[in-house]
């Protein structure tokens, strides 16, 4: 036994080297069946016709909007003017020298000569 062990130590340890794996075997790929695309591109197009589609219905239909907008500030502006016109024309009617002429003129009503003021006090109970 120590001839064996001795031939151990004297000969150089097997390292484990890595095992090399076979190979698997090459198959020909299969190649792909040849489909027409027409479908696919068909498609698109229709997804893309669509959203143009929505997209200037979207700015139509601002448009349209915009218009409206426009003709309704010019109404508010009318009718902003017109308000500030019977405003005026209020004031003018309401003007206490234009109801005294008035009242003069058609009630044949004079001013008074002299004012008199009267105060009345409750009565006591």
């Amino acid at each position: 036994m120590a001839t064996a062990a001795a031939r151990a130590q004297t000969r150089p340890r097997r390292t484990d080297a890595p095992r090399r794996q076979p190979r698997p075997a090459v198959r020909p790929r299969p190649r792909p069946v040849a489909r027409p695309r027409v479908a696919g591109s068909v498609v698109w197009i229709v997804v893309v016709a669509a959203l143009l589609a929505g997209i200037v219905a979207l700015n139509v239909a601002v448009l349209r909007l915009t218009i409206e907008s426009e003709g309704l500030e010019a109404r508010k502006e009318k009718l902003v003017a017109q308000r500030d016109a019977l405003a005026a024309e209020l004031s003018s009617t309401a003007a206490a020298g234009r109801i005294q002429a008035l009242a003069a003129e058609r009630l044949g009503l004079e001013r008074p000569a002299e004012i008199t003021y009267v105060r009345l006090t409750r009565a006591k109970q």
